[in-house]
């Protein structure tokens, strides 16, 4: 089922909207680290404050390499200052003062200045008058304290004013022209993603159909990091369902598990805690370069939305004693075998009672009847007709009325159920596809072939592709 955007989706592009928490993530910004960092040394060695005009396109992200600096430089604060500290020398020397009495006297303080040429362009004096406050400030009581003033601005014209103003005391300018350039284009996409992932419960993007592929064309066609992420956002809210409405489908491939090593490659696959639910990246990462290239990546993910794809493990020993002889139709299901499947995920996920507070990892240790079980299922993948028809008349047995080998039909096309739920309430129609493959060819590359049958079939079903 496609996620809702009433979960207040959230892809802030500016600083101030970033959650506090994941500020300390952001990349540092080499060069400006470097000017501050020679600038500090200068002003350990020959004393006084310093000033750096910073000019950045919107959206390079100024505002984040700079309140970020003291993530990167320990030995360092930084604060902004208000506008009435821009305009007037008592109060700007009041903040810095206010802040300097909690530092240590050789702890550099940042101070930051936050793309106000707006509100001081129509006081054409006012760069000069701050360049000439910071003069009188390097030769008064902060002489002795390093403070660097960074003044973030858009505007190269306002950077030149700025600069132009220290020309009566060029000893406080760290650079001229520093221009700040962000990260480089080829890291946008990873960045969109991990922003859109700690600000939504560590969702991916391909959840809203913006997949990796997406997001390298938005980093090529936008000027700026921000202006990326902003187009990224526009997408979360423009995509769009299939007119057929597949919303009450839910696909579950299920996959028999001898070892724990087994249980460990279905799961790499899947968000278990939350019912196992298909996790497109990992599939993506476990496809061949080529694939990656050719495979209509578009309609597999809206397939595997639409359907709430889930790869389900189940115990080979949990199917065992309910499917020794399975030739034999009359064969009583005994309720203390039926008692231990009603207790797997595969049974809490199909029947809706899945709560994944209460999840506990799938183990399968070894013991007697872990290796009897293995032993049974090497010669049951022979007869997987057998095993869905088992398994579906347990799930009858425990109240879930199911049948095997049955065809679902669409508008688009069919696809054939191993086993066939349908719940009348809330109306939900179970597909179940039984994976059962051998323990020996229970490999990443198999699983991860299998899961793109799946796409396929469902993809055709769905008329998201159309069959050639």
């Amino acid at each position: 089922m496609a996620p809702e955007l009433s979960q207040q989706v959230r892809l802030p592009s500016r600083y101030e909207d970033l959650d506090p928490a994941f500020r300390g993530r952001l990349r540092p910004n080499a060069p400006l680290i470097e000017h501050v960092q020679r600038a500090y040394q200068s002003m350990q060695v020959s004393g006084g404050i310093r000033f750096l005009p910073l000019f950045g396109k919107s959206g390079t992200g100024k505002s984040s390499a700079a309140f970020e600096l003291a993530t990167h430089l320990p030995e360092a604060r930084v604060v902004a200052l208000s506008r009435p500290a821009i305009e007037s020398r008592a109060r700007l020397e009041a903040e810095i003062q206010s802040v300097r009495r909690a530092m240590s006297p050789q702890q550099l303080l940042i101070a930051v200045i936050d793309q106000y040429e707006e509100a001081v362009a129509e006081r054409g004096n006012v760069p000069t008058a701050f360049v000439e406050t910071l003069a009188l400030l390097d030769r008064g009581e902060l002489r002795s304290f390093p403070v660097i003033f960074l003044w973030l601005t858009t505007s190269r014209d306002f950077q030149s004013r700025l600069v132009e103003a220290t020309t009566r005391n060029r000893r406080i300018l760290v650079s001229p022209d520093f221009e700040l350039l962000g990260p480089g284009r080829e890291t946008w996409p990873q960045i969109i993603e991990e922003t859109f992932r700690f600000h939504n419960q560590d969702r991916d993007l391909a959840d809203y159909e913006v997949l990796e592929q997406d997001l390298c064309a938005l980093a090529g066609s936008n000027d700026s990091l921000g202006d990326a992420i902003e187009a990224a956002g526009e997408r979360l809210f423009a995509y769009t369902r299939s007119l057929h409405d597949l919303s009450t489908y839910l696909v579950v491939m299920l996959w028999p598990v001898t070892d724990g090593l087994r249980i460990q490659r279905i799961q790499q696959f899947t968000d278990a805690r939350q019912g196992y639910k298909l996790e497109w990246n990992a599939w993506y990462r476990a496809l061949n370069a080529d694939d990656q290239r050719q495979l209509p990546l578009p309609e597999f993910n809206r397939a595997r939305l639409y359907f709430d794809m889930r790869v389900v493990p189940i115990a080979a020993a949990d199917l065992h004693p309910l499917c020794r002889d399975l030739t034999n139709e009359t064969d009583a299901l005994h309720r203390t075998y039926l008692e231990r499947f009603e207790k797997t995920h595969f049974f809490s996920i199909v029947s809706g009672q899945w709560n994944p507070d209460v999840y506990s990892p799938l183990r399968e240790r070894e013991s007697k009847r872990a290796e009897e079980a293995r032993t049974w299922y090497e010669g049951v993948t022979t007869n997987p007709v057998g095993l869905g028809k088992r398994i579906a008349r347990i799930l009858t047995g425990l109240g879930q009325p199911a049948e095997h080998e049955q065809n679902v039909e669409s508008p688009n096309g069919r696809v054939r159920a191993d086993v066939l739920l349908r719940k009348p309430n809330p109306q939900r129609t179970v597909i179940v596809e039984l994976k059962a493959y051998s323990a020996e060819n229970t490999m990443p590359s198999t699983i991860c072939g299998a899961i793109q049958t799946t796409l396929k079939r469902h993809a055709h079903f769905a008329g998201f592709l159309q069959r050639q």
